[in-house]
């Protein structure tokens, strides 16, 4: 049987006594909240914190709310909340399709959305759609919070711009008018599995059908900061089309650097990263229309 290494355990009150546990226990401490991701690691000894600080009981971390023109979601929010939440699906669909595939109903009841952007994990789904929402993300730190955008949040596999002593507390999305669409687009071996490839699409429209702005986040296929830049460029100015789409899929799919593993060689998931980018643009389109006829899609 697989068991961690001993460690000592804290339980946080507060935002301000979690800073001051892991101010005074330093870098080997780690913040415990689904622990979805930690515990496996600690059972195979690929993690040994010396000292878990549980900040679960934390208030005030695990609210969906909307102030001051953004949807503001809480770290401790869990996925099932996020993925129920009537008002985050309203404003950004693209959240809605990136939990339904996320894991299975045991882990979204307990993961937190903080927990999986900190992971930091190539193929994690949240990372690309919050990328493509160009969410900003609040650290909380001893000296006060600081805001950093979520596209300079991961600096590479399983490594954020978090320090030792500091806490992810929020994730805040601007809200968008009337003309914006977003949706999500996976394929993965089996339901609930991490990704093969994946891509989500925010679009903003004009009146007459042309792009304005354009999201476009990919997981698992080793995009910088889990979003296509050039695929983005390439659609600003352009017409809401399918042919447009997919000429954006294929600039995704040339700029993304997939690795081959189990899961299929790179060609594959480059075909896979063009596909699914041209079907969540199209889908996000699709969305817009429908908003603007006052209906739900």
């Amino acid at each position: 049987m697989q068991v961690p290494s001993h460690v000592e355990y804290e339980k946080a009150k507060s935002v301000e006594h979690a800073l001051e546990l892991l101010t005074r226990f330093g870098p080997e401490a780690r913040v415990l909240a689904g622990g979805h991701s930690l515990i496996p690691m600690m059972k195979l000894r690929l993690a040994q914190p010396e000292t878990l600080i549980d900040i679960n009981g934390i208030s005030g971390l695990s609210r969906i709310t909307v102030a001051d023109g953004e949807l503001r979601i809480g770290a401790l929010v869990r996925h099932g909340q996020l993925l129920a939440s009537a008002v985050a699906a309203g404003h950004f669909p693209v959240l809605r399709d990136a939990e339904q595939v996320i894991a299975d109903p045991i882990v979204r009841n307990w993961g937190t959305i903080g927990g999986s952007l900190c992971q930091a994990d190539p193929s994690e789904d949240l990372s690309a759609a919050f990328g493509a929402l160009r969410a900003i993300a609040v650290i909380q730190g001893r000296d006060g919070s600081r805001r950093v955008p979520v596209r300079e949040f991961h600096l590479g596999p399983y490594e954020t711009v978090v320090a030792p002593a500091e806490l992810l507390t929020e994730l805040r999305v601007p809200i968008a008018g009337d003309g914006s669409g977003s949706a999500y687009e996976k394929v993965s071996r089996r339901v609930g599995d991490w990704s093969i490839a994946a891509a989500g699409a925010v679009l903003t429209l004009s009146s007459d059908g042309t792009v304005t702005e354009a999201g476009i986040g990919l997981a698992a296929v080793g995009a910088g900061h889990f979003v296509s830049t050039a695929a983005e460029d390439f659609l600003r100015g352009q017409p809401a089309t399918d042919a447009v789409f997919g000429q954006a899929g294929q600039v995704a799919a040339e700029h993304c650097q997939p690795a081959a593993d189990q899961r299929g060689p790179v060609d594959y998931k480059r075909h896979l990263t063009g596909e699914l980018t041209t079907r969540a643009l199209r889908r996000a389109a699709i969305r817009v229309r429908a908003r603007a006829g006052g209906q739900t899609v």
